[in-house]
């Protein structure tokens, strides 16, 4: 009797990643992919314009020795990026489950 080949721990991990991936069970339409490439680059704007803003108002508050406000301008920066990157990703997540994205 031959002994059952066992499955290293590295073949386990890269099939529960396989399985979880959602990109390997969804196949998407060029509508779709264009749709995802068009949130990325809004985002990316949005993105950059925030920075851009926040980080004139965090050198000012630096140049006038306000140190606690650049601070607080700075998790402001934080909490606005990470808003946005959560509204990315769920806007996406709606083109990838056949969804009109409306943003």
């Amino acid at each position: 009797m031959i002994a059952p080949i066992m499955k290293s721990a590295y073949e386990l991990a890269m099939e529960r990643l396989k399985n979880s991936d959602p990109s390997e069970t969804i196949q998407l339409t060029d509508d779709q992919k264009e749709e995802l490439a068009d949130i990325d680059n809004k985002y990316k704007a949005k993105i950059a314009a925030q920075r851009i803003s926040f980080d004139q108002k965090i050198n000012q508050a630096q140049s006038d020795g306000d140190f606690s406000k650049a601070a607080t301008l700075r998790e402001e920066l934080r909490s606005t990026l990470k808003k946005l990157e959560k509204d990315r990703d769920s806007a996406k997540n709606l083109v990838r489950e056949g969804k009109q994205f409306r943003g």
